[in-house]
């Protein structure tokens, strides 16, 4: 069977899959690594990839480049979102990493990043839904909205300038945070999120990424992570109230020492958990599924699925 590889280069982590194309099209998964290297570290401030989050994030990419090639994958499917797209001097992490670790990276529009993300979770969950299908993809820079049907057309999708990192570094100033750094980052979400249409009648969210799946290994304690033991799963907005009420107001290392935790996700998983729960209230929803499928299996099918050209 033939193997191919996709890396998800977003601003706060970056995320190799490594799959193998079985005879019937479809994917079954080789190895799957994450990493967290803060590519977006100040640039909602500067406009500009820092210094220390480029060379982490080369880094990270060279090891998974290499790891894929050990592996057998026959072609790299390399993407970045958010912090790429809005710094000025995307261009010169782009050709770093094209002399580093031998890959080309697309800097994906917003709106492509919602179609790969709605793509994956249309895979898994449409034979769940008894309607239409809602995807939350929460960045480190960006959230996206995507509004789809069981058939997988896409109906609507929005790529807002929120994400955990974003609103962490623009928003929080102590450690843990504040009642009036709270308030500061739910009511830009409140005005930010008030530009979403109403979802069509029956839908069902799903969430995405790391903020979203950090969240429910710890509302679980699921230590360590089992992809098996998150994907699928279910937070109420009566968990997602409490465990952000729980993470704003508990300091950082003891949010770090949390089972389930990333240790470098602590520092932004309250304000992470604050765009969940404002989503799904924005939304009028009871609940999100949650997904551990993301981005990087929307552009493994994409790329190297049926129909697709192999490079």
């Amino acid at each position: 069977m033939s193997r191919f590889a996709t890396i998800d280069v977003g601003s706060n982590s970056v995320l190799l899959l490594v799959a193998e194309r079985t005879p019937e099209g479809r994917f079954e998964a080789v190895r799957e690594r994450a990493e967290i290297t803060r590519l977006g570290r100040g640039v909602d401030a500067t406009r500009r990839l820092s210094a220390e989050g480029m060379e982490a994030t080369l880094q990270v990419l060279e090891s998974f480049a290499r790891e894929a090639r050990e592996l057998g994958a026959e072609g790299i499917a390399v993407s970045a979102t958010s912090a790429a797209r809005d710094a000025e001097n995307g261009a010169e992490f782009l050709a770093a990493a094209k002399a580093r670790a031998n890959v080309t990276v697309e800097i994906i529009s917003g709106a492509m990043e919602a179609e790969l993300s709605f793509a994956a979770v249309h895979s898994d969950f449409s034979s769940d839904a008894a309607g239409p299908l809602l995807v939350l993809d929460i960045g480190g820079g960006s959230t996206e909205f995507i509004y789809g049907n069981r058939g997988g057309h896409v109906d609507f999708r929005h790529s807002f300038d929120v994400g955990a990192v974003r609103m962490t570094e623009r928003f929080v100033g102590a450690d843990p945070m504040t009642s009036e750094d709270r308030a500061r980052v739910e009511a830009h979400l409140h005005n930010t999120f008030r530009a979403l249409p109403a979802p069509p009648p029956g839908a069902a969210l799903v969430g995405v990424a790391g903020t979203v799946t950090t969240l429910y290994a710890v509302q679980h304690a699921i230590h360590p992570y089992v992809a098996e033991q998150v994907h699928g799963g279910t937070l109420s907005v009566g968990q997602l109230s409490a465990l952000a009420d729980r993470l704003c107001a508990m300091p950082l290392e003891v949010r770090r020492a949390l089972p389930g935790m990333q240790p470098k996700r602590a520092d932004v998983i309250p304000a992470g958990a604050l765009i969940l729960l404002e989503s799904v209230k924005a939304l009028g929803l009871d609940a999100c599924r949650v997904s551990d499928r993301g981005l990087r299996w929307g552009l493994l099918a994409h790329r190297f699925g049926a129909g697709a050209t192999s490079s």
